[in-house]
């Protein structure tokens, strides 16, 4: 069998979409199950729609996936540079010229003002198909209309002029693609497609057949907007003379909105509040902003493992995987049909489970320049030390799904309240509660283990003593500690503060209560 070789070929047109992301994903872990090449090729032939900085855009996105290619666009050349369509465009005329010579392809040159008429002519003649194809390619101006001395004459006068496939006036096209089995479109359903265009470039129909022939591609992957394209690409490598070396087809099915009701959009992003792109995007032209999941605090390798299982599974129970098991996992058969609904829920789950699974030091390293710059602390605070952000991170885990959530929702562990939740206040103080929490700030200090448990107990031993019941004060000393009902366990927090924080922070509930 032949080497595995895949590619990913985006278009430098603007962002890369989560889809995109997952298409080039799902590349990167055929070609990792078998040993074979992942290729980045980039398809810039539309100038028109070039969008710039777009490209060192996919570069990063995937660089920050982990899902680099083994050669290609920003990741080296390999045997078959350069990669980058735009300067392989000397290479394309010679294949369109021999489809025009073996009579499967012709030159046509039509202007934009004649090709307009010519529908109309079309249409007025009462036909619903006004397509320049087999029908109506006799009524242009092309070499399958015009003498071999006029065609001549016009290239000679460098007359603009496109190259189109000549396709078949009925025929069966029969494709078999892996994910959805055979396929079949009849010739009389498809136009005649530019191939080459006036500016010297060639469509990326041409292109893209040429590049996957050149460079190997033994496996196509990619998105089944792409499936119609695909009847005519099969012609052209059996035209070309290639029919023996085309490759395997697989079509992805569209990522859908949550509600299932047509392709996920950027406006569906925006609408909703998540992100459709991986990374940030400032588009270059309009200045227009749109988040990405880095950005957004998700771990790369979260964001991955959810895209994976967006129209993949394993076939168990197993969701969470790191990349090596996902491609050892992968198959086309568990790959779905059927497009798959983004659930933006979901993508904050798998950054949860990652971030739970994460060290507890790692984090504690990741958050602390923003602690110190959050709260304004000076390098030696013991806020920053690493016991004490590991103790917090441990307390905070269970309650966030980011780890910039941590210091958002937790930041009374790093600053004492000034306020505190007043319903609970006027509920749950008295006369009785006050002198409790006097008698705790004269126990606490006697404390010579100060742990967890240890402050539990004694918290509960004066109550008993002033027959109190522990549920009497419990959440009043939950908000005299952070201000807040809710929040982490609260002997924990006891612990990570100590005796003198502890003591301060009832000082000054205290002082602000009563008065």
């Amino acid at each position: 069998m032949k080497k595995v070789r895949v590619r990913f070929a985006p278009s430098p047109t603007g962002p890369l979409h989560i889809g995109g992301v997952r298409t080039a994903l799902y590349n990167y872990l055929f070609a990792k199950k078998h040993g074979g090449d992942f290729i980045l090729r980039i398809e810039d032939t539309d100038q028109n729609r070039y969008v710039p900085k777009a490209e060192d855009y996919i570069i990063e996105s995937l660089k920050w996936c982990g899902i680099e290619p083994n050669e290609g666009v920003g990741f080296g050349d390999g045997s078959f540079a350069p990669y980058r369509q735009s300067e392989r465009k000397t290479m394309y005329l010679k294949y369109a010229e021999q489809l025009v010579e073996s009579g499967n392809a012709y030159y046509a040159f039509d202007t934009v003002e004649e090709i307009e008429q010519l529908k109309k002519d079309i249409e007025n003649a009462g036909s619903h198909n006004i397509s320049y194809c087999a029908t109506s390619r006799m009524m242009g101006k092309n070499s399958l209309t015009l003498s071999t001395g006029e065609v001549g004459q016009l290239l000679e006068q460098n007359e603009p002029y496109v190259i189109r496939i000549k396709l078949p006036a009925s025929q069966e096209i029969a494709v078999t693609d892996i994910i959805r089995g055979q396929l079949i479109s009849g010739a009389n359903l498809m136009d005649d497609k530019v191939l080459f265009k006036s500016d010297g470039l060639p469509t990326y129909h041409l292109a893209n057949v040429v590049d996957d022939y050149l460079m190997g591609i033994t496996h196509v992957i990619r998105g089944d907007e792409w499936l119609p394209s695909t009847f005519l690409h099969v012609l052209l490598y059996e035209y070309l003379g290639w029919g023996e070396s085309m490759p395997e087809f697989a079509h992805l099915s569209l990522l859908l909105k949550p509600d299932g009701k047509g392709k996920l959009s950027k406006r569906d992003g925006d609408r909703l509040g998540f992100p459709v792109f991986p990374l940030d995007w400032t588009d270059p032209v309009t200045s227009e902003q749109s988040s990405g999941y880095r950005e957004r605090g998700y771990y790369p390798d979260a964001f991955v493992n959810m895209l994976a299982f967006l129209g993949w599974n394993p076939g168990t129970e197993q969701e969470i995987f790191t990349l090596d098991e996902l491609a050892k996992a992968f198959s086309f058969e568990h790959i779905h049909k059927a497009g798959a609904k983004f659930d933006p829920e979901k993508a904050k789950w798998f950054n949860e489970q990652y971030l739970r699974a994460k060290p507890d030091v790692e984090i504690a390293n990741n958050i602390r320049a923003s602690v110190k710059q959050q709260f304004n602390l000076a390098d030696d605070d013991v806020r920053l030390s690493e016991k004490f952000l590991c103790k917090a991170v441990q307390l905070l885990k269970p309650r966030v799904q980011f780890e910039h959530e941590m210091i958002e929702k937790g930041n009374y562990l790093f600053i004492a309240p000034i306020s505190y939740d007043e319903t609970v206040i006027a509920k749950k103080w008295n006369p009785a509660a006050h002198s409790f929490f006097l008698a705790l700030q004269e126990s606490l200090p006697q404390l010579t283990d100060y742990t967890t448990a240890n402050a539990e107990q004694l918290f509960k031993q004066v109550a008993a003593n002033m027959n109190l019941k522990p549920g009497d004060v419990l959440q009043l000393f939950r908000v005299i500690l952070s201000g807040l009902t809710v929040g982490v366990d609260l002997f924990g927090m006891v612990e990570l503060f100590g005796k003198e924080e502890v003591n301060k922070r009832i000082e000054n509930a205290l002082q602000t209560i009563v008065r």
